[in-house]
């Protein structure tokens, strides 16, 4: 039901002037048209990061090319110790021992006036040359003997013999228990070294010397 809006009569609906005091009526407005909410659409869809991915690729990379680097070095070891092992010499000739290898020589011997005479300085008189003691070796341009003996006499005479040797020695140590000397000139260097052992004493002489 409508009113008006001069004298507030009641007014049939629809009615357009009022039928007591003649006022115009105003038309009452449509109401407004109810809007209904969008369905809602699919929920978005979450991207999977790359960075991941990635990064274990490049872990995986190095690590290919680290085991191919060591296969190469493995095989290039290989390689290098099969050539040496087929180019090394060993030869027993009167129970001396005879090795040559890509780098140099090794030659062990029994002889004693052979031992002196590479070592270039003399042999305490009476000292035999013990089993496999005395060994010399090439390598390049250096040349190492290396002898051992045994004396029965006293510490005292050995070191004795080998101090008249040595005139001016670079190293010169004398004890009870021992004695070393040691010589150097611009052909080789001479080193003795003699110690007490029970009722023996063991003289251990070395010279490196540079080849011709």
């Amino acid at each position: 039901m409508a009113f008006c809006n001069s004298c507030g009569a009641s007014l049939a609906d629809g009615t357009k002037f009022c039928s007591k005091c003649g006022s115009a009526v105003a038309a009452a407005p449509a109401p407004a048209p109810v809007m209904s909410a969008p369905a809602p659409g699919p929920a978005p869809v979450a991207t999977p990061s790359k960075g991941g991915s990635s990064a274990l690729k490049i872990v995986l990379i190095i690590v290919a090319v680290i085991v191919v680097i060591g296969i190469l070095g493995l095989a290039s070891i290989g390689f290098i110790g099969y050539r040496i092992a087929k180019s090394t010499h060993v030869r027993d000739e009167n129970g001396n021992v005879k090795v040559d290898t890509p780098f140099g020589k090794v030659e062990t011997s029994s002889d004693p006036a052979q031992v002196a005479k590479d070592l270039g300085i003399d042999v305490y008189p009476g000292a035999e040359i013990q089993k496999g003691g005395a060994a010399t070796a090439t390598f390049g341009t250096i040349h190492t003997v290396t002898a051992t003996f045994t004396s029965s006499d006293s510490l005292d005479k050995v070191c004795a013999f080998y101090k008249e040797r040595f005139v001016n020695p670079m190293v010169s140590n004398t004890d009870s228990t021992h004695c070393n000397f040691m010589s150097n000139d611009h052909q080789s260097t001479i080193t003795v070294n003699a110690q007490s052992e029970g009722d023996t004493v063991k003289v251990q002489i070395s010279n490196v010397s540079k080849t011709k």
